[in-house]
């Protein structure tokens, strides 16, 4: 099976990972338009169970995150000058450069043929050479203008 992923960011490269464990045979493609140093926004914030998640489902991955994230416990809420402490919540954080460069070196190592500096003009491009196209390229992508009557999108006003 050949599949194509569109978007390069933390869904896409996931996928990709998670697909080519499933099935080392595919060959899976990972499209991103930026370089692949490029991102946008400062951290991603993990709970203590997406971490269990991702542990289960690739312990390879969870070790580089682990040993590159902050994590903490308690929150802080300052309300009228007093503080209150609430713990148990369970979280890690880890910058989004980093966090992106633990699952390109984890895609690139299984296989995963990683394409960067490459706009997606239109997906149908990759339907025709691809038994699976993947969208995972952003909120205001191409491919979500592109599909919008059929996957409806309500980025203004969620559900």
């Amino acid at each position: 099976m050949k599949i194509a992923c569109l978007g390069g960011g933390p869904a896409g490269l996931y996928f990709a990972i998670l697909a080519k464990k499933a099935n080392p045979s595919w060959q899976i493609t990972v499209v991103e338009r930026n370089r692949h140093d490029a991102t946008f926004g400062w951290g991603v914030v993990f709970s203590d169970r997406t971490m269990d998640g991702f542990k289960e489902v690739d312990p390879q991955t969870h070790a580089s995150i682990t040993e590159a994230f902050r994590h903490w416990d308690d929150i802080d809420v300052f309300f009228k000058g007093q503080k209150i402490t609430s713990g148990g919540h369970g979280f890690c954080g880890i910058a989004r450069i980093k966090l992106l460069q633990i699952l390109q070196k984890r895609a690139a190592r299984l296989g995963v043929k990683l394409i960067f500096q490459t706009e997606v003009a239109d997906p149908e491009e990759y339907a025709s050479r691809f038994d699976l196209v993947i969208a995972a390229d952003g909120a205001n992508s191409v491919t979500r203008r592109k599909y919008q009557e059929i996957f409806k999108p309500n980025i203004e006003n969620p559900p």
